[in-house]
C-alpha cells in the first residue's frame, strides 16, 4: 500500500515522518491492503505558529479504494503524533464498516484459506470408530 505525506510548511521533519506514517498505516490498515491502492496523508498547523497553543494540528487521511469513491477522515489534537493516530483509527473504523457493508450485500471476492485445497485436507475431521 502507497502512502503519500503532504504537510504544510509549518510540520518539521518531513522525511522521518512519511517513512514513521509508512509503517504504522502498513501495520495498522494491513487487512485492507487487497482494498486499497493508496492513502493520502495531509499534516497541518492550523495556526501556523511557531509557539503551541490549542487544538491546532490537523490529519486528514485519505484511502484510495479499489473501485469505491475515496474515504477520507479528519483528526485535530493539540500535537501531530495525537492528529495522526487519532486520523487512523477513525481511517479503520471508517473502512470497517465500509467493507463490512459490502461483506454483508454484495459478497466481495476476498482471499481465504477456506478454499484452499491443501488446509481443507488438514482440517477434515477424521471419522470416528
Amino acid at each position: 500500500m502507497k502512502v503519500q505525506v503532504n504537510t504544510s510548511n509549518d510540520i518539521d521533519n518531513k522525511d522521518a515522518l512519511e517513512r514513521w506514517a509508512s509503517e504504522y498505516l502498513n501495520e495498522q490498515l494491513g487487512r485492507f491492503e487487497q482494498d486499497i491502492t493508496s492513502i493520502e496523508v495531509q499534516m497541518t498547523d492550523e495556526n501556523h505558529a511557531a509557539r503551541g497553543g490549542g487544538v491546532d494540528k490537523r490529519c486528514m487521511l485519505e484511502a484510495r479504494v479499489n473501485g469505491r469513491a475515496p474515504i477520507a477522515v479528519t483528526n485535530f489534537a493539540p500535537d501531530q503524533n495525537l492528529a495522526f493516530r487519532g486520523a487512523a483509527d477513525k481511517l479503520a473504523h471508517a473502512l470497517e464498516h465500509a467493507f463490512g457493508k459490502l461483506d454483508r450485500r454484495e459478497h466481495r471476492v476476498r482471499e481465504t484459506i477456506r478454499r484452499d485445497p491443501e488446509v481443507l485436507e488438514g482440517t477434515a475431521i477424521p471419522p470416528q470408530s
